[in-house]
């Protein structure tokens, strides 16, 4: 069963009301699982066709897919509706590169890279926009926890993957040994 304009519009629909982006997964149980993967990824490629010539474009990224107003029209939806920017400090966005680039990490392992101590308010900070999980613990004394960037993280920065992240010299990060 191919997908007509109407399971399109369909699509479409619960594409613009969402408040995140779906996963394919998510869109069969949505659509009733009447669509098979391809017939969902054909029409996700419909709508991207759709949008080619407007202010609208469809985005995939690691949650999935969204619906998302051109970057080219953002000037205009900052002037009609302005609204005061994330600001992340640079401590903030240090210690997350480094988790990112580095995965799994220690905290110690942080600080060892960063060369000073991590504040527990940002780790913290990292923890509840689930930007950062724990996963496992490095098997030396004390049992440190590892973290890892999360789907979200991926999400907030527009990213797919962590290949995605633009590459570094090493002498901006120096490389960890023990990771």
């Amino acid at each position: 069963m191919s997908m007509q304009q109407v399971q399109l519009n369909q699509l479409e629909a619960l594409l613009f009301a969402s408040e995140s982006a779906l996963s394919l997964r998510r869109l069969q149980e949505l659509l009733q699982q009447v669509y098979n993967s391809a017939e969902i990824l054909a029409g996700l490629m419909q709508l991207s066709q759709r949008y080619e010539d407007s202010a609208l474009c469809l985005h995939q990224g690691a949650q999935g897919w969204r619906i998302e107003i051109r970057s080219d029209y953002a000037s205009v939806i900052q002037a009609a509706w302005p609204e005061r920017p994330l600001k992340l400090s640079p401590a903030l966005l240090e210690i997350l590169s480094v988790i990112a680039y580095h995965q799994p990490v220690t905290r110690s392992d942080i600080e060892q890279i960063r060369g000073v101590a991590v504040n527990s308010q940002i780790l913290r900070t990292l923890f509840d926009r689930q930007w950062i999980v724990e996963r496992g613990h490095r098997d030396v004394a004390g049992r440190p926890a590892l973290l890892v960037t999360t789907r979200f993280f991926l999400e907030a920065f527009g990213l797919q993957s962590l290949t995605d992240l633009p590459v570094l010299e090493q002498t901006m990060i120096p490389l960890a040994t023990d990771c």
